[in-house]
C-alpha cells in the first residue's frame, strides 16, 4: 500500500472523487505542511499555522496507479488560485500535491507539466507540488463528513462554487 495526500480547499470536498474505487483502500482528512504540531481544526482554520486540509488516500498502486490518482485530483480544482479554492479563502485552503516518494514526485511534476502544456487555464497554473511532511488526521467529526452530515455538506457544496467551476472547465 502506498499514500498520496492532496490539498484542494476544504477537505469534506476532496474526500467523495476518490471514494470506492477499485484499490482505494482509504481516505482519511487532515493537516500536513504546517509548524504547529498536533494542530486542532480551530487553530488550523484560523490560517496561521501553516497547514494545508488535506486527503490522504492509502491505495495500492497495482490496481489503481498514482497517475490516475493525480488524473482525478487536478480536475477537482482551481489549479490557478494560490490564494485558497472557491468560497474557502486562507492558506489553509490552497491546493498541492504532497508527494512521498520520487516516484510520485516525478508523476506529479509531468502532470502539472501537462495541464501547462495544455492551455485549459488563461492564468498560471499555480498549485505546488510539495514533500509530504507529519500528518495530522483531523478530528473525528471530519471524517466522512458527507456521510455524517448530507445536508450540510450538500449545502456547503452547492454555495462554494466547486461544482460550478469544475462543470465549466473540467468537463
Amino acid at each position: 500500500m502506498q499514500k498520496a495526500t492532496f490539498a484542494g480547499g476544504c477537505f469534506w470536498c476532496m474526500v467523495t472523487p476518490f471514494e470506492d474505487l477499485p484499490g482505494i483502500q482509504g481516505i482519511v482528512s487532515g493537516y500536513m505542511g504546517g509548524h504547529v504540531e498536533n494542530p486542532t481544526y480551530e487553530q488550523v482554520k484560523k490560517g496561521t499555522t501553516g497547514h494545508y486540509e488535506v486527503v490522504q488516500i492509502t491505495f495500492d498502486d497495482e490496481l489503481f496507479p498514482y497517475k490516475k490518482l493525480l488524473e482525478l485530483f487536478w480536475p477537482q480544482i482551481d489549479p490557478t488560485d494560490a490564494e485558497g479554492q472557491f468560497q474557502d479563502r486562507g492558506p489553509q485552503y490552497r491546493a498541492a500535491v504532497f508527494v512521498h516518494n520520487d516516484s510520485q514526485l516525478k508523476e506529479a511534476e509531468e502532470s502539472k507539466e501537462e495541464l501547462i502544456k495544455s492551455s485549459r487555464f488563461k492564468k498560471p497554473i499555480v498549485t505546488e507540488v510539495l514533500p509530504a511532511s507529519t500528518f495530522y488526521e483531523a478530528e473525528e467529526y471530519h471524517q466522512d463528513y458527507h456521510k455524517k452530515n448530507p445536508k450540510h455538506y450538500k449545502e456547503d457544496r452547492a454555495l462554494s462554487g466547486r461544482d460550478e467551476f469544475i462543470h465549466e472547465n473540467w468537463k
